[in-house]
C-alpha cells in the first residue's frame, strides 16, 4: 500500500502504520521481557524475595515519600497559584517566570545544594559560624524533590485559576459567603482536575527519582533497584522490585483515571469570558511576601548561592576543559536522542489523529506507558532484554540512546499530535483535489505547519534527556561522563567543590530549555497574569 491512499483512508499506509506500530511495540518488548525474566524465579525464593521485611519498608518508605512530597508541592504551589491568579502584585508578569524556574534545578542538584550547605566546610558554618547537620532521610529527599516538582502543580493550578469562571465567586459572595468560605467552598472543587494531574507528574517523577533519594540516604524501591543490580547483589531480586516500582506507577495511574472520571465540573451554559478580579492584599501583604521569598530563596537562591560558595573555594583547581568536555559529551547523546524522537513521533501522530482506530491506539498508549513506568525499571527491563536477544549491544552508546527515545518519546509526540488535532486534514484534502499526492500534499501543506511542533517537542526531549540521570547510569557505556553522572557522582563522593561546575553548569542549561518553554507559551499566558 503506498502513500497516495485518500487521507480520508480507513487504514494508514504501511510507511506510517509500521513505524507507528513498532515504536509502540518497542516499549512492550523488554517490559515483558522483564516479566518473563522474573518468572524465572523459584517459587519459594519468590516468597523469599517478596514477602521478606526489607521489602515491606521499602514499600513503605516510597509510599511515605510519595505523600511528603505531594503535601509540600502541594503547601507551597496552591498560594502561589492564588498569589499570582488573584491578588494584586507588582510585576505580576514576572512572577509566574520566578516560580516555573525551579525546574531548571534537577532534584539531585538542589539535593547536592541542601548537602553542601552543612557540615564544617559549609557557608552557613563558614560565613555565619552556624553548623548544622547533614540533611538526609525521608526530610531531605521530601525538600528536595518538592522544591524541584512544585511547578508543575503550580502551572495547572494556575490554569485552572485563570479560566475559572468569576461568576461562580461573584454569585457566592452574593449570598454572604466571605472570601474565605469562597475559596473552600467554591474554587478549591473546582481546583481538583488541575490537582489530580499535577500530583499525578509529581507522584510519577518521585516513583521514578534516584539521584536526589541516594544522595539523601534514603531506602525506596529506586535506590533498591539501582544497587541490587549494580552491586551484582540480587538480580532477580531487582527485577521483581522493578516490576513491583512499575505496579505501584500503575496503581498511581489508574486512581488518578477513576477520580478523573467522577469529576463534574463543566458549566451548563458557555458564558462570556471575562478576567478575574484581583484583590489587594492589605495586612496579608508582608505574609505574603514572606512567603514568597522563602520559596524563592530556598528553590532557587539556596542552589545558585551555594554553587557559587563552591566554586570560589578553589577556582584555580576547576579543570574546565574537562566541564566543556563533560558538557559535550551530554549534548552529543542528547542531540541524536531528540532528533529520533522527533523522527519516531510523527509518524505515531499521523496514525493516530489521521486514521484512529484500535491499532493507532494501541500504539498510542504504548508510547505514553513507555514514559510512565518509572526510569529505573524501564533501564533494567533493556538490561535483561540486551543480554538475552541483543548481547552486542548490550552497555553500548547505540542501546542508551535508543532506550532514552523510547523513554521519552511521549514528549515529542505531545505537540505534534495536539497540532495535528488543530489544524485537521481539510488543508491537505484540498490539496488533492488539485492534483496532488499525498506525501506532496502533506509535505507541501501540513509539514512546513508541524515544523514549530516537532522542534518544540525535540527541544523538550534534548532538555529531560541532558538532566537524565537513572537511565545513564545504568546503561552508560564505560567511561561515559555526563553532567548529570558527574554531579551525581562528586557529590556522593563529598567532592563538593568538584561538583560545583558541572552543578552550575546543568543550572544554566536547564534554565535554557525553562526559558524556551515560557518563551512559546508566555504570550497568551501573560496577558492573564
Amino acid at each position: 500500500m503506498s502513500l497516495t491512499r485518500s487521507i480520508a483512508a480507513a487504514r494508514p499506509p504501511l510507511l506510517l502504520a509500521l513505524p507507528a506500530l513498532a515504536a509502540g511495540g518497542a516499549m512492550l518488548v523488554p517490559l515483558v521481557y522483564l516479566v518473563v525474566r522474573a518468572a524465572e524465579t523459584q517459587a519459594a525464593e519468590l516468597a523469599f524475595l517478596v514477602f521478606r521485611p526489607a521489602t515491606a519498608q521499602l514499600l513503605a518508605n516510597t509510599l511515605a515519600l510519595v505523600v511528603s512530597v505531594l503535601t509540600l508541592s502541594s503547601a507551597i504551589a496552591l498560594p502561589l497559584a492564588v498569589l499570582v491568579t488573584r491578588c494584586r502584585l507588582p510585576f505580576a508578569r514576572l512572577w509566574p517566570v520566578l516560580f516555573t524556574l525551579p525546574l531548571a534545578v534537577p532534584g539531585y542538584v538542589m539535593a547536592y545544594a541542601l548537602i553542601g550547605l552543612s557540615g564544617y566546610y559549609g557557608p552557613l558554618n563558614q560565613v555565619f559560624g552556624l553548623r548544622l547537620p547533614r540533611l538526609e532521610g525521608l526530610f531531605g529527599a521530601t525538600l528536595a524533590l518538592s522544591l524541584y516538582v512544585y511547578p508543575y502543580l503550580f502551572l495547572n493550578l494556575r490554569t485552572a485559576l485563570t479560566t475559572l469562571d468569576p461568576a461562580l465567586e461573584e454569585s457566592a459572595r452574593s449570598l454572604g459567603h466571605s472570601a474565605l468560605s469562597t475559596f473552600l467552598r467554591v474554587v478549591l472543587p473546582q481546583l481538583k482536575a488541575a490537582f489530580l494531574s499535577g500530583w499525578l507528574v509529581i507522584a510519577l517523577y518521585t516513583l521514578g527519582d534516584y539521584g536526589a533519594i541516594a544522595l539523601m540516604r534514603y531506602d525506596v524501591f529506586s535506590s533498591a533497584i539501582y544497587s541490587q543490580y549494580a552491586g551484582a547483589f540480587e538480580v532477580y531480586y531487582a527485577a521483581w522490585l522493578a516490576l513491583m516500582l512499575i505496579a505501584l506507577a500503575g496503581l498511581f495511574l489508574a486512581a488518578e483515571a477513576r477520580a478523573a472520571r467522577r469529576l463534574h465540573l463543566a458549566r451548563t451554559g458557555t458564558g462570556t469570558a471575562r478576567v478575574v478580579p484581583r484583590a489587594l492584599l492589605g495586612r496579608m501583604a508582608l505574609p505574603a511576601a514572606l512567603f514568597i521569598a522563602l520559596v524563592f530563596s530556598a528553590s532557587l537562591g539556596l542552589p545558585v548561592s551555594v554553587i557559587l560558595f563552591w566554586l570560589s573555594r578553589a577556582p584555580d583547581a576547576i579543570d574546565w576543559a574537562a566541564v566543556a568536555a563533560t558538557a559535550l559529551q551530554t549534548v552529543t547523546i542528547a542531540g541524536p536522542v531528540a532528533l529520533l524522537a522527533m523522527a519516531a513521533a510523527l509518524p505515531v501522530a499521523l496514525v493516530t489523529t489521521r486514521f484512529p482506530g484500535r491499532a493507532a491506539f494501541l500504539a498510542e498508549r504504548m508510547v505514553y506507558l513507555g514514559y510512565a513506568v518509572p526510569a529505573l525499571p524501564f533501564a533494567l527491563a533493556m538490561v535483561f532484554f540486551s543480554l538475552a536477544v541483543i548481547p552486542f549491544f548490550y552497555q553500548s552508546m547505540t542501546l542508551l540512546i535508543a532506550t532514552l527515545t523510547l523513554h521519552f518519546l511521549a514528549l515529542a509526540l505531545g505537540p505534534v499530535r495536539s497540532r495535528l488535532l488543530q489544524l485537521g486534514p481539510r488543508a491537505e484534502e484540498a490539496a488533492r483535489s488539485l492534483g496532488h499526492g499525498a506525501f506532496a500534499a502533506f509535505r507541501r501543506v501540513t509539514l512546513p505547519q508541524l515544523m514549530r511542533a516537532l522542534v518544540a517537542g525535540g527541544l523538550l526531549v534534548f532538555m529531560v534527556v541532558a538532566k537524565e540521570l537513572p537511565i545513564t547510569l545504568l546503561l552508560s557505556p564505560t567511561g561515559t561522563q555526563t553532567l548529570a553522572m558527574t554531579v551525581f557522582a562528586r557529590s556522593s563522593e563529598g567532592a563538593l567543590v568538584d561538583a560545583a561546575p558541572y552543578a552550575g553548569l546543568m543550572i544554566l542549561f536547564s534554565s535554557l530549555f525553562v526559558g524556551l518553554v515560557l518563551t512559546r507559551s508566555g504570550g497568551a499566558a501573560g496577558k492573564t497574569s
